[in-house]
């Protein structure tokens, strides 16, 4: 039986198995590649996207447990602008090898949205399942500040 989906607002007809993990349906079926693969068990946090403005980690959402629109980092801005937290991580030279900043910067967003103005605590509590190889921590945070103050002036 199909599923229905609605990922970075466009609706999206899939056929698979309910046990299925939304990171593969994002990837091999819808074409989504931004989104990826670190670890399996939602340990590293790289596999972040948003269902209903939360960020999760898709390796462990089974397609049957989808509850609502889901928001990838390919839905996170446009082809004319980058969102505001992908500017600031390109202005702060936030990625090195760039594995985990599509999953980073989803991270990221949930955490403005919910708290529009956090302190260095607030930071490090909700990147705190997302690891980054690289050790670009202190740039994160920074990033982070940075689009914080930018979208308050917005």
């Amino acid at each position: 039986m199909a599923t229905t989906l609605r990922i970075n607002g466009q609706t999206h007809q899939v056929d698979l198995p309910d046990d299925v993990p939304l990171l593969w349906v994002l990837r091999d079926d819808i074409g989504l590649t931004g989104t990826k693969f670190g670890c399996g068990v939602a340990a590293c946090g790289a596999c972040t996207v948003h269902i209903d403005g939360e960020a999760v980690r898709s390796c462990q959402v089974p397609l049957s447990d989808v509850w609502g629109e889901v928001t990838t980092i390919e839905g996170l801005g446009t082809p004319q602008a980058m969102a505001t937290i992908q500017q600031a991580w390109v202005d702060h030279q936030v990625a090195q090898c760039g594995y985990c900043q599509s999953g980073q910067i989803m991270q990221a967003a949930a955490l403005l949205a919910e708290n529009p103005a956090p302190s260095d605590a607030d930071i490090d509590e909700a990147m705190l399942g997302n690891l980054c190889r690289c050790g670009t921590y202190p740039r994160i945070r920074a990033a982070i500040h940075d689009a914080a103050a930018r979208l308050q002036e917005a």
